[in-house]
């Protein structure tokens, strides 16, 4: 059966209403009480883009203009476009984001550097976040450390009920690809942050209060046994068991948060998805409308969202894009052929991105200001041509942010210019003191 999203999302017009009374559901508490938190979006775009209609100025370049700015580089020649200048008319990829253009930002010329050894897509979209420099993480083929997203959750996401969230719309349910085609965060080198692909699981995860107590039974069990072992432990095995405690009472204290929020969220007239089959762009938008409900009740400041997966050819319903299924990885190795029908996928994600950040813009915070103003949410892709495997200059655009970030420019940044510099300037925006993010020289001084 077939639903539309008005009958999958029935009653969210209720939420949308009724959340920002969250901000002061306590007796006596006034709207001025705190200031809102900030909080960091990446909203992660597969197999690059087409750039003929992405990038400004290479409407009429067969040949990827990124590619040849590999040969530039490689002859000691620097790109005489590189600087600032005003977006102020947007390539027919990007017009979705037109009436939001004075809240974005269009930065290109960011590089990631290619470790030999694994899968090129893969590689794309694992390392994202992570920007490792290549062969410098010991004991695995992937340059893949931390991820951006859960350093900065270290910072602003310790006091709410999940520290980040990770979503992806990948509905398929074949395992042709490893984990590293299919996810972006990373709690560390070998260690996936998975994501959630389901609404109807992401919906009870965020919601669902028999999910505290099943949690919290768990954790009991677990708490006890270790406690009983812990007695009969050496010195050295104790220690151990006392970093095993700390991860524990870290859920525990996760689940008191959950829990006394209970209360307020029982008040969200947010149905539970049905198991019926939505068209993609609503399945989409779906998981989009759930990420910015938990970003805006305060259950994340940090989420990632992945539209799909890398090189996956198990084909896709494009519902209003095709008659039949179609493979997005497939189409892009015949981009000659279907250029048409692949700019048409690039427009699609776009409007998935601009629908969340009119989303975000539209609701009103605590002092009067946005979700968006108060959260850098970013679009990109961890490859700068699909065709081609390029892994430079790559399609970015960094939308939100309130008066910390200026706005409606293209930062075209010199060629070479290492990806991670971007997350560290985004790391410091939301207040992390650090000096260095994996391969990062510098900040994007434009942007602040």
């Amino acid at each position: 059966m077939t639903v539309s999203r008005r009958r999958f999302l029935h009653g969210l017009g209720g939420t949308a209403l009724a959340l920002p009374a969250l901000e002061s559901i306590a007796p006596g508490a006034t709207l001025a009480a705190a200031a809102p938190p900030l909080r960091m979006a990446h909203f992660y775009v597969p197999i690059g883009v087409v750039r003929r209609g992405f990038f400004p100025g290479e409407a009429e370049h067969v040949i990827p203009k990124g590619n040849l700015g590999n040969v530039m580089s490689s002859l000691g020649q620097q790109d005489p476009n590189y600087g600032v200048k005003p977006l102020d008319e947007l390539t027919p990829t990007m017009q979705p984001l037109e009436p939001f253009k004075d809240q974005i930002n269009l930065i290109t010329g960011m590089d990631r550097t290619f470790q030999q050894g694994t899968d090129v897509h893969a590689q794309c979209a694992s390392c994202y976040l992570s920007s490792a420099k290549p062969y410098t993480i010991e004991g695995t083929a992937w340059p893949l450390d931390r991820t951006l997203d859960h350093l900065v959750a270290d910072q602003i996401g310790t006091t709410t009920p999940f520290r980040t969230l990770e979503f992806s719309c990948n509905s398929h349910r074949d395992n042709k690809e490893s984990i590293y085609f299919d996810n972006i965060s990373w709690y560390g080198t070998g260690h996936l942050a998975p994501s959630v692909r389901d609404p109807r699981k992401m919906y009870q995860r965020l919601f669902s209060t028999s999910e505290v107590a099943k949690y919290r039974d768990i954790t009991s069990l677990v708490l006890e046994d270790a406690r009983s072992l812990q007695r009969n432990l050496g010195k050295e095995d104790r220690n151990k068991f006392n970093e095993y405690f700390e991860s524990i009472r870290a859920i525990e204290n996760q689940m008191n948060r959950l829990e006394q929020m209970r209360g307020e969220l029982s008040r969200v007239d947010f149905e539970l998805p049905t198991a019926s089959y939505l068209p993609r762009g609503d399945y989409i938008r779906l998981m989009g409308d759930l990420m910015v409900t938990a970003l805006q009740t305060g259950l994340t400041n940090v989420s990632t969202f992945m539209v799909g997966p890398e090189r996956w050819d198990t084909p896709y319903m494009f519902d209003g894009l095709f008659d039949k299924p179609r493979s997005h990885h497939q189409m892009s190795h015949n981009q000659t052929k279907m250029i048409d029908d692949l700019l048409r996928v690039d427009r699609f994600h776009m409007e998935q991105f601009a629908y969340l950040v009119g989303r975000m813009k539209s609701i009103c915070e605590s002092d009067g200001s946005s979700l968006l103003d108060n959260t850098l949410f970013t679009y990109g892709s961890g490859l700068g041509d699909g065709s081609t495997h390029q892994y430079n200059d790559l399609p970015i655009i960094v939308a939100g942010g309130g008066d910390r970030v200026r706005k409606q420019q293209h930062i075209h940044m010199p060629e070479g210019t290492p990806l991670a510099n971007l997350w560290l300037t985004q790391a410091k925006l939301l207040g992390l003191t650090m000096d260095q993010f994996a391969d990062s020289n510098g900040l994007i001084s434009d942007l602040t």
